[in-house]
C-alpha cells in the first residue's frame, strides 16, 4: 500500500475519535460508517429512539466534510422533499425536470431517518439512488456523488417489500440504550458535546483514495476461509443471499485497506458479521462464528473489532492508543486515576509474560508515570 492510503486511513481515525468525543458506546457505529463509506456500501442502523443515532451520523459526516443531506420521512412525505420539485418553467415546455440543487441526488453522504416511512415512490426512486448512484426522474438524469446513505429505524419491517429495501442495505448495525454502568460517562460526555464543534479531519478526497484501493485488495488468501464461514452460518441455519455474500467481499477488502495492506486476511473477516441483516442472525452468528471472529483485529476500527472479538488482540490497537493520547496529551503527568484504569485493564487482559513488546513498553512508561513528581 502506498503513503497517501496510510496517509488517508490515519486522518479517518482522527475522524472517527473527533466525532464519537462524548457519545459514549457509539465508537462502533462511527466506525462501521467508515467502513461502509470506504466500501461504498450503505448503513442501516435499528434501535430505539433517542440513542443517538442521528447524533453520530452527523458528527462523523461533519468530520468528513462533502455536500451533506438529512431528512426525516414521514407517511406524508413527498417525493420533492428529498429530490427537489419539479421546474415549472420547463414543464410549460413538456419537460419534467427536478431541480436537485441542495437536495438527496447532490448528497456526498446522507442520513435517512425513519426510512422505512416513506411512500413507494420514494423508496423506488431511492433504490435507483443507493444501488446505481443515479437518479431518474422524467427527463431528469443525475450522476449522483454519494459515498454511503446511512438509514436508520426504530426497528425491522415485517412487510415483505419493504423487507426488501432494507436488503439494499449490506452493513446492519443493532444498538441498545446505554449500558447502566456507562451512565456517568453518558451524563458527562452529554454535558460537554454540544460546546465543540466539529470540523473536517478527513475530508472526502481522502475517503476516495481509499475506495479505490478496495478493488486492487487481493482476497486469494482468504476467499477460502470466507466461504467456509458462510457454509457455517448455513449449516446453523442463519441464511445469506448471495448477493450478500459477493458484497461482503468489499467490506472485507474494505477493512484491509483501512488496515494498511493490499491483501486480506483471516483478521479482516469481521465485517461479515453485520452484512446478516437481523438481530437475531448476528447473535446467532457470533457463536458460529466464534474462531473465525477471534482473529479479528484492526489498527484503525478498534471498537468495532473489540466488540465483535471480545478477545485481548482486539482490544490491544485501542489500549495502545488509549496510552499514548494519555501520556502524549497530558502536558504533564497524566491524572493518576486514567493510568491506575488503564494499567488494571492491561493486567486484567493479559499475562505479564505474555504481554506484546509494544504494549509492554507503554505500560512500563504507564507504571513510571506514577512516580512523578
Amino acid at each position: 500500500m502506498n503513503l497517501s492510503v496510510q496517509e488517508a486511513s490515519l486522518q479517518l481515525r482522527d475522524a472517527i475519535r473527533e466525532a464519537t468525543e462524548g457519545l459514549v458506546e457509539r465508537d462502533q457505529l462511527a466506525e462501521l460508517m467508515v467502513l461502509g463509506a470506504v466500501a461504498r456500501e450503505h448503513l442501516l442502523v435499528v434501535g430505539p429512539p433517542g440513542t443517538a443515532k442521528s447524533a453520530v451520523v452527523r458528527r462523523v459526516a461533519a468530520s468528513l466534510g462533502g455536500n451533506y443531506f438529512e431528512y426525516l420521512l414521514g407517511r406524508f412525505t413527498e417525493p420533492s422533499e428529498l429530490f427537489g420539485p419539479v421546474n415549472l418553467g420547463k414543464l410549460r415546455d413538456g419537460l419534467v425536470v427536478t431541480d436537485t440543487g441542495g437536495m438527496l441526488p447532490e448528497a456526498e453522504v446522507a442520513f435517512l431517518d425513519e426510512v422505512f416511512l416513506g411512500s413507494t415512490a420514494i423508496l423506488n426512486t431511492l433504490l435507483g439512488v443507493l444501488n446505481e448512484r443515479q437518479f431518474r426522474r422524467g427527463h431528469t438524469r443525475v450522476d449522483c456523488p454519494l459515498r454511503i446513505c446511512v438509514g436508520a429505524a426504530n426497528g425491522l419491517p415485517e412487510d415483505e417489500g419493504l423487507a426488501a429495501f432494507a436488503d439494499r442495505f449490506l452493513l446492519h448495525a443493532f444498538i441498545e440504550p446505554v449500558a447502566d454502568n456507562r451512565l456517568e460517562d453518558l451524563l458527562a460526555g452529554g454535558w460537554e458535546m454540544g460546546r465543540h464543534a466539529i470540523s473536517p479531519k478527513a475530508g472526502l478526497d481522502r475517503l476516495d483514495v481509499l475506495s479505490a484501493a478496495v478493488p486492487m485488495v487481493d482476497m486469494a488468501a482468504v476467499r477460502p476461509a470466507l466461504a467456509h464461514a458462510v457454509r457455517q452460518l448455513r449449516q446453523a441455519g442463519i441464511a445469506l443471499s448471495d448477493r450478500r455474500i459477493v458484497r461482503a467481499q468489499g467490506l472485507v477488502a474494505a477493512a484491509a485497506v483501512l488496515a494498511g495492506r493490499d491483501c486480506a486476511t483471516s483478521a479482516d473477516l469481521w465485517p461479515l458479521l453485520f452484512a446478516i441483516p437481523t438481530a437475531a442472525g448476528q447473535a446467532g452468528a457470533r457463536e458460529v462464528l466464534r474462531d473465525v471472529l477471534s482473529e479479528a483485529s484492526h489498527p484503525l476500527l478498534h471498537a468495532v473489532t473489540e466488540q465483535t472479538a471480545q478477545t485481548p488482540q482486539a482490544r490491544m490497537a485501542r489500549l495502545v492508543e488509549e496510552t499514548d493520547r494519555l501520556l502524549l496529551g497530558a502536558g504533564g503527568q497524566p491524572p493518576r486515576a486514567q493510568v491506575e484504569a488503564l494499567l488494571r485493564e492491561i493486567d486484567a487482559n493479559f499475562d505479564p509474560a505474555g504481554l506484546p513488546a509494544d504494549l509492554a513498553e507503554r505500560r512500563g512508561k504507564l507504571a513510571a508515570s506514577l512516580t512523578w513528581a
